[in-house]
């Protein structure tokens, strides 16, 4: 008897989990992905243009372009703004630059009311911390195995 109650607790929770999970259309969230990714590259696209045109040189007009950028995700962050645009967009606002900052103000936001130390300065890298650390190991790995094809005669 006792079996037959789990084994029925287990299928009603089951049904739950298949009422509350939302489902998601791989195509859809795709072309949302698309459409919100190609939106941010035209607009570091208008500002490199813009820039150009002021007579910057590229280095220096791509500098201005990540830096208006990741400050524009900050503010939008701040107003909470972004999080709406990357639930709708997924990885296309989450994947640039522009997502980076997000996950670094976003933090800094909601544990400010905590102090400078252990509110902003613990929690600042929390989402953006794991990014930093792979990002580097991973261009550390790439960079010893350049070397090693370098030091061999394979490129």
């Amino acid at each position: 008897m006792k079996e037959f109650i789990e084994e029925e607790q287990k299928q009603q929770y089951n049904e739950y989990v298949k009422q509350v999970t939302p489902t998601h259309s791989l195509p859809m969230q795709m072309v949302k992905a698309f459409v919100t990714g190609g939106i941010i590259c035209c607009l570091g696209q208008a500002i490199l243009n813009y820039a150009g045109s002021l007579g910057l040189e590229k280095d220096i007009a791509g500098a201005w372009c990540s830096m208006l950028l990741v400050l524009l995700s900050v503010i939008l962050t701040g107003l909470n703004i972004f999080p709406g645009i990357a639930k709708w967009g997924g990885a296309g606002a989450l994947v640039p630059i522009t997502g980076f900052a997000n996950s670094v103000a976003a933090p800094a936001i909601e544990y400010q009311k905590e102090g400078q130390v252990f509110g902003i300065g613990c929690k600042i890298f929390t989402i953006a911390g794991p990014v930093i650390l792979y990002g580097v190991f991973t261009s550390w790995l790439l960079g010893l195995i350049y070397w090693i094809l370098m030091m061999t005669g394979v490129v």
